[in-house]
């Protein structure tokens, strides 16, 4: 085995990537404790913790690379152009009080490593991307919906509390409140005392949206998440299928030269 495998075989090895899965949760974490109040001695403790994950993460990336035969084909992967950018980014040094803001900035997008490298992630995150395309036409279909009940709200709503309905921007917003529950019936029963019948523009509302859109949204994406799956677990199959005609071959193999040798000593006898 060759320097290559050997460092192939660490990369793909399960351990190692729950140890970079570890790495980023101790990064995430060391953010977290960033944001109290700390003793200066435990501040550069925590610098020099901060240092050491960069350094596992160059580490990790770089012997990636080079386990890679195809050093072309790593950069065309861009979970691994993602990662190269976030580990290059977070080794820029922090000098004026700017710089260090952006470099703490770069460090919290660390965590996304982790998605890079659970597989279960990147099927998630792989879903919602391919399901924006068609969620493009509810969502736009949506906006109408909010856009009508706007104009309508500021129309009949706007002398009663112009602060929620006084122009269509404002509007949108209230609808936005009311489509999250947040207090929406506070709204409802200030415009109830004006005209009685306005409990119907808010359930109307609800229905379209939150009832109705809404779990079209989620339908699609749950959709597009079962086709994934079933994508990943043919292409799953499909390498196990590879790898064990592989091996049968090389059994064949194995047993004609045994057969060769075995015809070979029959005739020295």
């Amino acid at each position: 085995m060759d320097l290559n495998q050997r460092l192939q075989s660490i990369a793909e090895n399960r351990l190692f990537e729950w140890i970079a899965v570890s790495v980023i949760i101790a990064s995430a974490l060391l953010l977290g404790a960033k944001t109290f109040e700390l003793t200066p001695a435990t501040q550069t403790l925590l610098e020099i913790i901060d240092w050491g994950i960069t350094v596992f993460f160059v580490i990790e990336i770089s012997l990636r690379f080079i386990a890679t035969p195809d050093k072309r084909k790593f950069f065309r992967n861009g979970w691994n152009v993602f990662d190269t950018i976030i580990v290059a980014v977070s080794l820029i040094p922090g000098g004026s009080t700017d710089q260090v803001l952006v470099a703490r900035l770069i460090r919290v997008f660390r965590v996304l490593r982790m998605v890079s490298i659970i597989p279960e992630l990147r099927v998630l995150l792989n879903s919602l991307i391919k399901a924006l395309p068609q969620l493009a036409y509810v969502l736009l279909l949506m906006f109408i919906i909010f856009y009508i009940y706007a104009a309508m709200g500021t129309t009949m709503f706007e002398s009663i509390n112009p602060t929620l309905w006084g122009d269509i921007a404002v509007s949108l917003l209230t609808l936005f409140r009311v489509m999250t529950f947040e207090d929406w019936t506070d709204v409802m029963y200030e415009t109830q005392a004006v005209y009685p019948l306005s409990w119907i523009y808010y359930l109307s509302f609800i229905f379209f949206t939150a009832f109705a859109f809404l779990n079209m949204v989620i339908g699609i994406v749950v959709n597009v998440l079962d086709k994934e799956q079933e994508r990943a677990k043919a292409e799953a199959d499909r390498i196990a299928g590879v790898e064990a005609d592989i091996d049968n071959r090389t059994l064949l193999a194995e047993i004609r030269t045994l057969r060769e040798e075995m015809a070979e000593l029959k005739k020295q006898r």
